[in-house]
């Protein structure tokens, strides 16, 4: 039997929640005082995901960079793949808040979208 400990952020409590695994399978979940515990660490466990925020060059806006995030959670294992991507685009101004960066990111089914808005310059 292996154990793993985690902190749960589903939820403002913070609870300190116990894994014991045995090989890959998950035999027991303790310590979490809601439902949403188990489910983070299960998730955790079998396909861990993020949210990515980062930074967009502009091209003649007020500001010369947008912030951009994932519009919604992306395999863990793609992150990198991610990140070199936005580094090489570049949008024109105007650009605002929702607009659509960049479809499908990573072929993951994702799009990244502007978090701020930027004007002509």
């Amino acid at each position: 039997m292996n154990n793993k400990e985690f902190v749960c952020i589903r939820c403002p409590l913070g609870c300190n929640v116990s894994v014991e695994m045995e090989g890959e399978e998950i035999k027991t979940i303790t310590g979490n005082t809601c439902p949403r515990g188990a489910d983070y660490v299960t998730k955790e466990l079998t396909d861990p995901r993020r949210i990515i925020t980062s930074l967009v060059k502009v091209q003649g806006g007020e500001r010369p960079v947008v912030s951009v995030k994932t519009a919604a959670d992306i395999p863990k294992d793609k992150i990198m793949d991610c990140v070199k991507e936005l580094k090489q685009i570049e949008v024109s101004a105007p650009v605002h808040i929702g607009n659509v960066i960049l479809r499908n990111v990573c072929d993951t089914g994702v799009d990244i979208v502007a978090t701020a808005n930027v004007e002509l310059m």
